[in-house]
């Protein structure tokens, strides 16, 4: 077994083959990465300017058994990152290989953890999954095989617990009551995106994003850049209605960001694209569920009723066109966003797990 770095075009390519290889014949998984991931491994995504990588392969006779792209952001100092991590079958010898440049590569920044399951940013996604593995995956989730847990499970990173939920909107009332709404009216304003004047959206969206997370075990710090890179890569099928903001006194204090699942257009093998535009925008192709990808609201106002207004204001936009939603992961002991999902929803949809371990002791 031979681990391979893939520092030539030619190499790169044939990482970037394997990784969408692993999403061609299962017809329960949808390829939402390889565009980050080709950007990420040529090095061009605005990203690139803030992170090292060293994309690897483990091989043997030909055969390739894993990759993944070792990261460190410069905005996270202290984690190298097992990111876009794929595997065809169990290999506990290929994965070592991988594991063993990492501590190499931890101890080359000083880094203290190596995380795996966090695609550079937790924007770009978090956790393998794991359960309802016979399931659909849905637009901006995982989808892996179980045998993946093995491998972190192995080698004692510390699991941490994330859900998502669920919810049939076909009989669904509104979740916020008329005494409730009138009240949040006086106080709270919804507007949405305004894509005429998307970088200072973004710009925003990233100054929300920062204050709301900080604290948050994966997040760093948002450029603005990186996230005008994102919504230029999506706005072929964003609508004004998908990004949210909420005011107060004239002053945004909070976002949600949700869409269609665009995973009921694409096909096995097929990325999100120019397809997914035809039979979403020009074929007005029907999308039965929706999801509710990410809320936000700064630390001053957190526990207050701005994320209600922003419920509010999606239901009305949502009301009587999709069948069911799905929200985006949550950390199983945020206290306050599971009160949420078990309050508003019909209960847990998916299970996912992300890693994460200390190895100071280990060089």
């Amino acid at each position: 077994m031979d681990l391979v770095i893939a520092n030539t075009r030619k190499l790169k390519m044939e990482f970037l083959r394997f990784y969408k290889s692993q999403y061609i014949d299962n017809p329960l998984a949808r390829d939402g990465m390889s565009g980050l991931l080709k950007n990420i491994l040529f090095e061009k995504s605005v990203m690139s300017k803030s992170i090292d990588i060293i994309p690897l392969l483990a091989v043997e006779d030909r055969k390739i058994y894993c990759v993944c792209v070792l990261a460190h952001a410069k905005r996270m100092p202290d984690i190298i990152q097992i990111s876009f991590f794929e595997s065809s079958e169990y290999n506990k010898e290929a994965f070592s290989l991988l594991y063993k440049q990492a501590l190499e590569m931890a101890k080359e920044y000083h880094a203290t953890k190596i995380s795996a399951s966090l695609n550079i940013h937790v924007n770009y996604g978090l956790g393998f999954l794991a359960d309802k593995y016979e399931e659909m995956q849905s637009f901006g989730m995982p989808y892996n095989k179980e045998f993946v847990h093995k491998y972190f499970e192995d080698y004692d990173f510390d699991e941490i617990d994330l859900v998502t939920f669920k919810k049939n909107t076909e009989d669904m009332d509104s979740p916020i009551s008329p005494f409730i709404k009138k009240r949040l009216a006086k106080t709270y304003t919804v507007r949405e995106l305004d894509i005429k004047n998307l970088k200072a959206e973004s710009m925003l969206y990233s100054e929300l994003n920062n204050n709301a997370f900080s604290d948050h075990v994966f997040y760093y710090k948002r450029d603005p850049d990186e996230d005008l890179e994102l919504f230029k890569n999506f706005k072929p099928l964003l609508k004004p209605e998908n990004l949210l903001f909420v005011e107060k006194e004239g002053k945004a204090v909070g976002f949600m960001l949700w869409y269609p699942d665009f995973n009921e257009l694409t096909k096995p093998g097929e990325t999100v694209g120019f397809k997914t535009f035809i039979r979403y925008k020009l074929l007005n192709r029907k999308i039965d569920k929706f999801k509710i990808v990410e809320i936000g609201v700064i630390k001053a106002e957190q526990g207050l009723g701005g994320i209600l207004a922003l419920f509010d204001y999606c239901y009305g936009k949502t009301n009587n066109k999709f069948k069911s939603f799905e929200s985006s992961w949550i950390l199983d002991n945020n206290i306050k966003s599971r009160g949420f999902g078990d309050k508003w929803s019909d209960g847990i949809a998916k299970t996912y797990k992300a890693y994460i371990k200390d190895i100071k002791d280990e060089y």
